[in-house]
């Protein structure tokens, strides 16, 4: 760490508390441009999803998709690469584990849960801050889900 000039005490490098409140907030901005666009292309509309599901409007089809091409595309350049995080390692994306059962079994229940709650669990939060207040129901029994989850993961096939 280098210091600035003749005063003591004073870094050119920013601390550990100040690099993390970046960070943080870097990932709030973030989250709130993801929560806009969720929210102005209708993704996190229930009767957009509604449409999905029986089949009657490409809308969702098209921004799942699009979204698909876009991580599979952003997950070849990450491998090519060689990217660096903040921390200064490099960016490593780990193959997914071969057999099917597993992830058949986890798109059906995420499936169900998403047809039955009307919503995934990525625009909760966002239809939250929309003031859809039913949602604190499906927060709590995502919230209850996960925590089942960990505590019975040892019991369950993987």
């Amino acid at each position: 760490m280098t210091t600035s000039g003749n005063i003591p005490g004073v870094h050119s490098e920013p601390t550990s508390a100040a690099r993390t409140a970046t960070g943080l907030l870097a990932y709030l901005l973030v989250g709130l441009y993801f929560g806009v666009v969720l929210v102005k292309s209708e993704a996190a509309s229930w009767y957009r999803i509604q449409e999905m599901f029986r089949f009657e409007s490409f809308h969702m089809f098209g921004l799942i998709g699009s979204a698909v091409l876009t991580g599979m595309i952003t997950t070849a350049l990450l491998r090519r690469s060689g990217a660096k995080s903040r921390d200064g390692q490099t960016i490593t994306v780990t193959p997914k584990e071969k057999g099917w059962r597993r992830y058949v079994l986890g798109g059906l229940t995420f499936g169900v849960g998403w047809g039955l709650a009307g919503v995934c669990p990525g625009p909760i939060f966002t239809l939250l801050g929309a003031g859809i207040w039913p949602m604190l129901v499906v927060l709590a029994f995502a919230l209850l889900g996960t925590y089942l989850y960990g505590a019975l993961r040892d019991r369950l096939p993987h």
